[in-house]
């Protein structure tokens, strides 16, 4: 297995700006790096940051399928652009707290990390770079939907 360069910007990137490279955790660590650029995004108008996830989503597929490529390795733990995106999807139209940002993160990985149907399916299922987003995305749609709920209920 090939070592990311952090000298490319497709793998600098991929693994979250460093934070894939964690020993342990680096889909954790790749959630917390979502946090500050969540709390950037949050700035701009509702259109904004709807565009910008997009974006984020967009590259995802070819970002992590390079990487992948690269390194010989099917979703390379290390590689955390999916768990950016998911992060970022998971917390649309949620408003900016400390609350929410905790609830967010741990029902994004909690989702991420069981895989309820059909997420584990598609985990299984889907190749390339599209299969290292996919799982990531429903789980934050997911986690999205919960914290919307919870965010009602406690209305």
């Amino acid at each position: 297995m090939t070592r990311p360069r952090m000298n490319n910007p497709v793998h600098f990137l991929a693994f979250g700006f460093g934070s894939g490279l964690s020993p342990w955790a680096p889909g954790t660590f790749g959630t917390l790096v979502a946090i500050p650029l969540w709390l950037l995004l949050a700035q701009l108008p509702d259109w904004g940051y709807l565009l910008a996830t997009l974006a984020v989503i967009a590259v995802g597929p070819w970002l992590c399928g390079r990487t992948s490529r690269d390194l010989g390795v099917h979703d390379h733990p290390g590689i955390v652009w999916d768990e950016i995106a998911g992060f970022l999807v998971t917390m649309i139209l949620v408003p900016v707290s400390l609350a929410t940002a905790v609830a967010g993160f741990i029902l994004f990985r909690l989702f991420d990390i069981i895989k309820p149907w059909p997420i584990g399916w598609l985990d299984r299922r889907v190749p390339g770079g599209t299969g290292i987003m996919v799982d990531d995305i429903l789980a934050a749609v997911y986690a999205g939907l919960l914290l919307h709920a919870g965010l009602y209920l406690a209305a």
